[in-house]
């Protein structure tokens, strides 16, 4: 039987907007990116199934929801379990523009008065604000070390989520009202939970690091020694470079928006401005 080309082929979806990672591709092996002649890639927009992945709860909490919709609407991310967090809002932002349009309604809420606030939000002028960041690799802390920063891969950053989000529950569930569990059996929780999220928190911190080099000059990249030396160092130091490295890891996410209070609020005590971060959370970006 002879197969006859499908007339509704003309009418698939086409790429909506063309895009440049912050990252350039730079961290990428053939694997996991195809780069183009001109650096920028197309996306498209999300299909039927796309938006039923973003609803299914389990998908959505272990990470596989986003990984398939930014396989099926950017081509050109062949694995993006390895698209590292630098290039995360720039490619969220480029779907939602392709699917929905080129602004988005939300909410906030008014320090002090309390009161609910819209807003909408011109997406391509976000995109632009992350184009002009130019991404750096290191920092100088105070006392002369300098450190080399490896960008967190998605599956990364979905792991962390998962881990805190495992003992942030485990908290809730010890302090559930007519929970069978005695005093000591909470403290022995809390203090279980507290061990884990500072045992994660320093395993982010000493993966973060490629390469240290000393005021000395001398230059460091084995794994143990790094790890050794972080373990070492006095708290007020590691709590220096634990800053920069989060300040360095989030120079691509977008910027909080500055809102004013009318003048009706600020009588009512609210402030004259206030910052106003904006969260991708797929249960409401996507909608």
């Amino acid at each position: 039987m002879v197969q006859t080309a499908n007339p509704l082929n003309k009418y698939y979806r086409q790429p909506s907007i063309y895009i440049s990672l912050p990252s350039r591709g730079a961290y990428y092996s053939d694997q996991v990116f195809k780069s183009t002649d001109t650096g920028e890639i197309p996306v498209l927009p999300m299909t039927a199934k796309d938006e039923i992945a973003f609803k299914t709860p389990d998908a959505m909490i272990n990470g596989q929801a986003t990984v398939d919709v930014i396989r099926s609407c950017c081509p050109n991310l062949l694995d993006p379990w390895q698209m590292v967090n630098y290039d995360l809002d720039t490619v969220l932002i480029a779907i939602r523009i392709a699917t929905y349009g080129e602004t988005m309604d939300f909410t906030a809420i008014v320090p002090v008065v309390n009161e609910q606030i819209s807003h909408t939000v011109n997406l391509p002028s976000l995109l632009d604000q992350i184009r002009q960041i130019k991404i750096k690799e290191d920092f100088k802390t105070k006392n002369g070390f300098v450190f080399t920063v490896t960008p967190l891969t998605y599956k990364e950053v979905t792991n962390i989520q998962v881990k805190t989000f495992e003992q942030q529950k485990q908290l809730v569930q010890t302090n559930v009202p007519g929970a069978n569990v005695t005093e000591e059996q909470k403290t022995q929780r809390f203090a279980e939970a507290y061990k884990a999220l500072t045992e994660l928190n320093f395993q982010m911190l000493s993966n973060a690091f490629t390469k240290i080099v000393t005021p000395d000059g001398d230059t460091v990249t084995d794994k143990v020694q790094i790890v050794d030396f972080l373990q070492n160092a006095d708290s007020v130091f590691v709590n220096e470079v634990q800053d920069k490295m989060i300040e360095l890891r989030s120079q691509a996410q977008i910027k909080p928006l500055k809102m004013k209070s009318t003048e009706e609020q600020i009588k009512k005590g609210a402030p004259v401005s206030f910052d106003v971060p904006i969260t991708f959370d797929n249960s409401n970006f996507f909608v």
